[in-house]
């Protein structure tokens, strides 16, 4: 009990109440923006540095199957033809399934226009129109595979490089340019949100800077209107002295004389 006596908890102010919630205001302001800026860099780093990357790789994988397309062509027996082409389902599976998850992400529209749902859908066509090129190019030399006479398998042969060489690359060519288009379009974007990140700084700095300034004056002009100056106090009223209290002291007895 003596303890809780010690602290005396008096009941706050209007001035104090104010400044609370300024404070409490203003650090919750600050949180939540940090919180954004937080937030946003995430999404940089995992939809469009991670996502920038598995386009890359995207390109790289259609190159890939470009080139088992061509070696398909030059194979030199069947069962050549059938080992290098039995890899062909696991790259496309793989191509697609990186577009697909590219496409799962949060996909944006830049300030300056370009989107990102409409270059991704584009890519997936080109991507489609490519891979129907390749198939017929590799139906066309399973046929020849499977032909009895050397005038037919030369005439299938000849039909599959054609079609390689006339639909293939075209194909190809369409797919690189949607990819490079899709990429400047990721790139646009995460400039757009590194600019507002950093629009998002400065303002927060800016706004904590000027609140902490403004509270500390509202801080100082409340406590002095908190407390009055001091008023200078009689010392004498009429010769007689005077508490502090303005109660006029009592007057002092006479002094005896002691001189006999």
């Amino acid at each position: 009990m003596r303890l809780l006596s010690r602290f005396s908890f008096s009941r706050p102010t209007v001035s104090q109440l104010v400044i609370s919630l300024l404070i409490a205001g203003l650090g919750w302001y600050s949180g939540q923006a940090l919180s954004q800026i937080d937030q946003d860099l995430r999404i940089m780093y995992t939809e469009y540095t991670l996502g920038a990357a598995d386009l890359a790789h995207i390109s790289a994988d259609v190159i890939r199957y470009r080139n088992t397309i061509i070696r398909a062509l030059e194979a030199p027996s069947e069962k050549e033809f059938e080992r290098i082409t039995e890899s062909l389902p696991a790259q496309r599976a793989r191509i697609q399934h990186a577009v697909d998850r590219y496409a799962a992400a949060g996909l944006r529209v830049s300030r300056s226009g370009r989107s990102e749902p409409e270059d991704i859908e584009a890519v997936r066509r080109s991507l489609d129109q490519y891979f129907s090129v390749a198939s017929t190019t590799i139906q066309l030399l399973t046929q020849e595979w499977n032909a009895t006479s050397p005038t037919e398998r030369e005439a299938l042969r000849r039909k599959a490089e054609e079609h390689a060489s006339d639909n293939g690359g075209p194909k190809m060519i369409q797919v690189s340019l949607a990819l490079d288009r899709l990429l400047e379009t990721v790139a646009d974007v995460a400039k757009d949100m590194r600019d507002e990140g950093t629009r998002t700084i400065q303002y927060s700095s800016t706004l904590l800077v000027g609140g902490s300034f403004f509270i500390a004056a509202l801080n100082l002009l409340l406590g002095r209107r908190r407390t009055p100056p001091d008023r200078e106090e009689p010392s004498e009223v009429d010769g007689t002295p005077v508490s502090a209290s303005h109660e006029p002291l009592p007057p002092r007895a006479p002094l005896e004389s002691h001189a006999r």
